[in-house]
């Protein structure tokens, strides 16, 4: 169990970010233990197939993420220190890493190092530079088909989170984070297995909440002070990203705004562009926009800029009229 103690200053100075690293990171070991996170099994045989046609190999990212990953060296695992880092800029600070950074970390695997391992272990700045490499061309083929899509979900999060805050502060926040996950008099727990440590986050630093979609279904945190600490949870709704089915049209919701604006209903669980919901129901996207803009105009449907994109959330009083029995 690690119990992290905020102040006051902790509540106002956390944040949230979401890193390519560690989708990497975590999709390797998906892809490792493919029964586990049997949510990404679709993703992970299209993958496979991916790695073997392009001959990607990755032995020594590989070698530093076991399956399952009751550790992974802190130099693969940063928290973000800005909100929406490129893979090249954690790339960058990864090979920024000292050497003796890289020897401390590896020490605490627990297990003899794999050849792979050992021989960054020899050389770190030789090794980090091959890790590079392959991380890159993992990403290429593993990712970055995919990343458009998924950091759409993981801004939906953030935007799905920043409501909770409003509605409910920081216990509504953590309520639904993750079963592992507790939060009880300014102090957050995090359940792991055989690990017992408390912290107080000194100087108001704050937590680094990362939404992901490959940590599913565990979490993962990093608390090595002085660096601010970090959480790394599944985010809502990631199973869509692979599912290939609509989503039922509640016939009772249909009957008062449409059929078509019951679908969109239906999609809005989880937070999606114009262009995606166009693309899940089949319906041409100024339609799609046309719907959506009289579904915000009744209070069904919130809209929030993302960069270049726009998502839409279905409200709370949407979530009450689809509370009833859906017909596929």
């Amino acid at each position: 169990m690690l119990n992290l103690e905020f102040s006051a200053g902790d509540l106002a100075r956390s944040r949230f970010a979401r890193s390519p690293l560690w989708e990497v990171v975590t999709s390797v070991e998906s892809l490792k233990d493919p029964g586990r996170h049997a949510l990404h099994l679709a993703w992970s045989r299209e993958t496979r197939d991916r790695l073997a046609a392009a001959r990607v190999r990755f032995p020594l990212l590989s070698a530093l993420v076991p399956a399952p990953a009751a550790y992974v060296p802190d130099f693969l695992t940063p928290v973000p220190e800005t909100g929406e880092p490129t893979l090249e800029e954690e790339l960058a600070g990864l090979l920024g890493t000292r050497a003796d950074a890289v020897r401390a970390d590896l020490a605490r695997v627990g297990t003899p190092l794999a050849p792979e391992a050992a021989a960054l272990y020899d050389d770190p700045v030789g090794g980090l530079a091959r890790l590079a490499d392959e991380i890159r061309a993992y990403w290429d083929t593993a990712l970055a088909p995919h990343w458009p899509r998924m950091a759409r979900l993981l801004d939906g999060e953030v935007l799905r989170r920043g409501r909770l805050i409003a509605r409910g502060g920081t216990e509504a926040l953590f309520a639904d984070l993750h079963p592992s996950v507790t939060w009880h008099d300014g102090v957050l727990r995090i359940a792991h297995p055989g690990y017992e440590a408390r912290r107080t986050l000194d100087g108001g630093q704050g937590l680094v909440l990362v939404p992901s979609v490959f940590v599913w279904p565990g979490v993962f945190s990093q608390s090595r002070p002085p660096a601010q600490p970090g959480l790394v949870y599944p985010a809502r709704g990631i199973g869509t990203l692979w599912e290939r089915g609509r989503a039922p049209v509640p016939e009772a919701v249909a009957g008062v705004v449409g059929r078509s604006r019951a679908r969109l209903l239906a999609e809005l669980g989880t937070p999606a562009s114009t262009t995606e919901l166009a693309e899940r129901t089949g319906m041409p996207a100024p339609t799609v926009s046309h719907h959506l803009t009289a579904l915000r105009a009744a209070g069904l449907a919130v809209s929030h800029r993302t960069g270049r994109s726009v998502l839409y959330l279905r409200t709370t009083l949407a979530e009450q009229l689809l509370a009833g029995p859906a017909s596929p």
